[in-house]
């Protein structure tokens, strides 16, 4: 039986229109690198200080500091001018997960100062209709290393992975959650990779959308 679902956020829970994406491929362009599609996409769901350290032209510890506040200042004017909003089914999806009892965190490659603002404007918060919420930089390594789920455990208070559904949009998401030994590895088709990309790295299932986890889990359509 699941116990915690892991998801991410931007692409997989929460549509931003790709505005994280295109901030990236912007602000490392304006530092005089490539930033070419295929150079993006290999970082899509990573921690953004540990994408922008290896898409630099010139990654010194001032460099990626001062990029990562650019990103940071024109990611949330992006969302400032075009509010964020959840995926078609999410809110349904956390209702009849939370209903079964199911624990629900959010993992995410940003750091609390865009994700709280973020969660603030969807109404979402720990409590309602989260149990934990766990940022990149609050723990020792991003995707595709496990360590954000495996936080997102210990905040729940989950202690097997076989009991851990880890869902996201992108290759980096199901890296991790399968170095996690999650139950269910899921990729999920919202975001910005593409189904040819998600399935070579062998998920458990790949899924359209979040709203299709209740019944992958066994919930039923019924189950709010």
């Amino acid at each position: 039986m699941i116990e915690l679902v892991a998801l991410d956020i931007a692409g997989t829970t929460v549509d931003e229109g790709g505005a994280v994406y295109a901030v990236l491929t912007d602000v490392v362009r304006d530092h005089g690198a490539p930033g070419t599609d295929a150079e993006i996409r290999t970082w899509m769901g990573a921690d953004k200080r540990e994408a922008l350290r290896a898409l630099l032209a010139d990654p010194g510890p001032d460099v990626v500091e001062a990029a990562h506040a650019e990103f940071v200042a024109r990611l949330t004017a992006r969302y400032r001018d075009t509010p964020p909003v959840p995926m078609a089914g999410v809110p349904e999806a956390f209702a009849a997960l939370r209903a079964a009892g199911v624990r629900i965190a959010l993992t995410t490659g940003f750091d609390r100062q865009v994700t709280d603002p973020l969660l603030e404007a969807l109404g979402w918060s720990v409590g309602d209709p989260l149990d934990a919420v766990v940022c990149a930089s609050e723990v020792a390594g991003g995707r595709p290393q496990p360590h954000m789920v495996r936080r997102a455990m210990e905040l729940t208070g989950v202690t097997e992975p076989a009991r851990v559904l880890v869902g996201g949009d992108t290759v980096l998401d199901v890296r991790a959650g399968h170095a996690a030994g999650a139950g269910l590895v899921v990729g999920v088709l919202t975001g910005g990779q593409t189904r040819a990309e998600l399935a070579a790295e062998h998920p458990t299932e790949i899924v359209d959308g979040v709203a299709d986890l209740p019944a992958l889990i066994g919930l039923g359509a019924g189950a709010v």
